[in-house]
């Protein structure tokens, strides 16, 4: 087991952000009925960041990482419903993510795997 140097974010989908969803195209969304509030509760996705500062207070710290990377967050959500971005809010605002996203902040983050670790950039 490795650990990493980075804390990381948990998004968990909320019922706004389901209801976004049902009113894509169908062409989009391939959902051959609306999704209902709880159908993401499975799909909550975890972002690494810098690690948090052993000083600081959880919620400025919070605070901190959600200024430098709120948008990167929320249109990487966005675009696994929709890659181009033709139905996505407008305008995106940082006030959205919390709005449609539960953001939990941990501290610590482990790589139990012990096979290199890929990345990829997006």
């Amino acid at each position: 087991m490795k650990l990493l140097n980075r804390s990381a974010l948990m998004l968990q989908p909320l019922p706004a952000f389901i209801d976004w969803i049902n009113t894509l195209p169908k062409e989009l969304s391939e959902l051959d009925a609306p999704l209902a509030v709880d159908a993401l509760d499975d799909e909550g996705r975890v972002y690494l960041v810098a690690e948090f500062a052993a000083e600081g207070a959880p919620a400025r710290l919070l605070d901190s990482v959600l200024t430098e990377h709120w948008q990167n967050l929320l249109e990487n959500e966005l675009a696994v419903w929709d890659e181009l971005g033709s139905h996505w809010p407008e305008p995106l605002t940082q006030e959205l993510l919390p709005q449609w996203f539960e953001i939990k902040p941990l501290a610590l983050a482990f790589d139990a795997d012990e096979s290199p670790l890929m990345t990829a950039l997006l």
